[in-house]
């Protein structure tokens, strides 16, 4: 159990507890509308950081998607004390030098509260200096362990979506105990790749495994095969997490070098998302494995909740878009952006949020939080946030692939996905 953090004034501590105690009570009521006394009508104003163009297209017309359906749900159920929320979008080109200056631009142009949204972990990196510069709150919906780690900033917080290390930590039993424990690694060649390689090379050590080759190549390239030629031949596990425009076919030509004859094969999902698991060249993917965030598929044992989230977003049971079968969305991340926006709704609402005098507070609120449960708000399931990380903690998914879609075979407790804390943000300034 992760411990609430210590506050540098108690009385302010104890009110947004307080708060917060109450909203989760009330909440629970059927029909219960947020209403609190604003002072004002204006929006609150949500600089939306998203990924138009560049290697992160696919997830950030998603991200996008799922904002704006967060956001419709939050605003017809009263907004966040009592205002609306507005989504004010900037493409950051998947760059991390326009991250920095869209960052900016919420803050100085657009007037925003805070800013919220990024996924690629190149671009949080290089933004967040900016955001703690500027003193807006920076909610990343990204996965990689830049917060959790320490080399970020108060300012920047990541309480809607889990991260590698603690991703890899839970997938490595699994790996070990049912494909091998020789393991080739092949990741992209940036932060996130880096934090798959170097947390689950540990993690699989802790097991009895070892990875005997780590592959990195560029998030650009477009050809593999040569790549493929690297993998020794005493490989029992292919661990393969790749992004950008290229996954496709990274996938189809990893199939065309194997054939028949291959080794056992553990993917993370984001060497297909958006991709269409019936398309030809996949097939040898049958009897794989791969995380998943989310569920692309909706499980035999699927909730009320898992429904409504899907309608709300506008994705089949398939994860496919209702207007487009062939329009798959990227459903391992994209909830990611669902459960941060309401973990700003109840931040702001127990922080008593008025405008941006009142940012310090939003962070402090956040921090004060501890677990949140399986629900509308929370739809992948239960979550332990830690204050001090700025990081939250959550199951995660084992599928495997079998006849064209992705079945379930195993979901992790909480617990297996912690590790010690490697910073304490609540002990640095504002």
């Amino acid at each position: 159990m992760v411990s609430k953090k210590s506050n540098s004034n108690p009385a302010n501590r104890r009110s947004v507890l307080k708060g917060m105690a109450a909203i989760g009570a009330a909440s629970a009521l059927p029909g219960f509308v947020p209403f609190a006394e604003a002072g004002t009508n204006e929006p609150i104003k949500i600089g939306f950081q998203v990924h138009r163009t560049g290697i992160g297209a696919a997830y950030g017309r998603w991200y996008d998607r799922t904002t704006k359906a967060a956001v419709k749900v939050i605003n017809d159920a009263g907004g966040i004390n009592g205002r609306p929320v507005e989504i004010i979008a900037e493409d950051d080109g998947t760059d991390p030098k326009r991250g920095a200056e869209v960052v900016e631009k919420f803050a100085t142009l657009h007037k925003a509260d805070i800013a919220f949204g990024t996924l690629f972990s190149h671009v949080v990196i290089g933004s967040a200096p900016r955001a703690g510069e500027l003193k807006i709150p920076y909610f990343v919906v990204s996965e990689g362990h830049h917060v959790a780690s320490g080399m970020l900033n108060r300012w920047t917080l990541q309480p809607g979506i889990t991260d590698v290390k603690s991703q890899v930590q839970a997938m490595a039993p699994f790996v070990a105990a049912n494909l091998g424990k020789k393991v080739t690694m092949i990741f992209p060649d940036f932060a996130f790749g880096h934090d798959h390689r170097d947390y689950f090379s540990a993690a699989i050590e802790k097991q009895g495994g070892n990875v005997i080759a780590k592959i990195a190549i560029p998030p650009t390239e477009t050809s593999f095969t040569k790549y493929f030629a690297k993998i020794p031949r005493d490989t029992e596990v292919i661990y393969h997490v790749m992004v950008g425009p290229a996954v496709l076919t990274f996938v189809k030509e990893m199939g065309e070098f194997f054939g028949p004859s291959r080794p056992e094969i553990f993917g993370f999902i984001d060497s297909l998302e958006a991709v269409d698991l019936k398309t030809p060249g996949l097939e040898f993917l049958e009897g794989t494995y791969f995380w998943e965030g989310y569920n692309r598929y909706a499980q035999p044992d699927q909730s009320d909740v898992d429904r409504f989230y899907r309608a709300a977003v506008g994705i089949d049971n398939n994860g496919a878009s209702v207007s487009d079968p062939k329009d798959v969305s990227t459903a391992a991340h994209m909830w990611g952006c669902w459960e941060t926006l309401y973990v700003i709704k109840a931040g702001m609402e127990a922080a008593g949020y008025r405008g941006p005098k009142d940012r310090a507070a939003l962070v402090e609120a956040v921090e004060a939080m501890t677990t949140m449960a399986e629900g509308r708000e929370h739809p992948q399931g239960d979550k332990l946030f830690n204050g001090k990380t700025h990081q939250v903690f959550g199951h995660q998914n084992i599928s495997r692939f079998e006849g064209g879609k992705l079945v379930r075979v195993h979901r992790t407790s909480i617990e297996d996905t912690l590790y010690p804390d490697e910073v304490d943000y609540t002990k640095m300034s504002f």
